[in-house]
């Protein structure tokens, strides 16, 4: 029944989409906890950068900003992420796109947690004279990770599912070698069925775990 598998690289296919995923999910983490702290900051222009930017990426397309990623940066204004290796620049610049996008999305759920830890706990940090940056970093930022993982869990499962974008700029993982099947092959149904299946195995026990962990985590008020 399945023979229709032999001679593409299922495997490497969705591996690819393990490593878009993993790299993808730390660098809008990294990057929406930045905007998270500038949209809480005291200083007006961090914070009017860090709601322009969120306003504007939740509004546009992913796969318009992975184009632009391919098209943009790379054909338009030159940029090699590194490598002269066109299938390395198509990984990358599809990490870069999509972390980019993601971290508005992290950033909010970050902001949300910030906003459930007690004004009376930065108030008495800030009286022992701890910074705004010590503050957020060693008080806040902690007990709102707690308080969000489930909305980052939904976050990381959105983005796993979002990698199939990349395959629009010629990024080799599940969705490219699927449309490629589905191009050769009379299996329609099935491979769309194997393809599916992949995906659940992928995202599944991500959302179970992270919401244990998130309800073993969470802060108790």
């Amino acid at each position: 029944m399945f023979d229709f598998l032999d001679g593409y690289d299922v495997l490497g296919a969705f591996w690819m989409t393990v490593k878009l995923t993993a790299l993808s999910a730390v660098g809008s983490l990294v990057w929406g906890t930045l905007l998270a702290a500038m949209r809480v900051s005291p200083v007006p222009l961090m914070r009017g950068f860090g709601t322009f930017y969120v306003n504007v990426v939740r509004n546009i397309p992913l796969t318009v900003i992975i184009l632009f990623s391919s098209l943009g940066l790379a054909d338009i204004f030159g940029a090699t992420m590194g490598s002269d290796d066109f299938a390395v620049q198509g990984f990358r610049l599809a990490v870069l796109g999509l972390a980019g996008y993601t971290a508005a999305f992290v950033c909010e759920a970050i902001r949300s947690g910030i906003n459930t830890v007690p004004m009376g706990q930065a108030e008495a940090a800030r009286a022992i004279g701890l910074s705004f940056t010590q503050t957020l970093t060693l008080v806040v930022l902690p007990q709102a990770f707690r308080s969000v993982i489930g909305p980052l869990a939904n976050v990381l499962i959105a983005l796993t599912k979002n990698t199939t974008v990349a395959a629009a700029i010629g990024v080799a993982e599940a969705a490219y070698l699927m449309k490629t099947m589905i191009e050769n092959e009379a299996q329609t149904l099935l491979i769309g069925a194997v393809f599916a299946f992949g995906f659940v195995v992928l995202t599944l026990p991500t959302g179970l775990i992270l919401g244990w962990l998130g309800k073993r985590l969470a802060v108790k008020r």
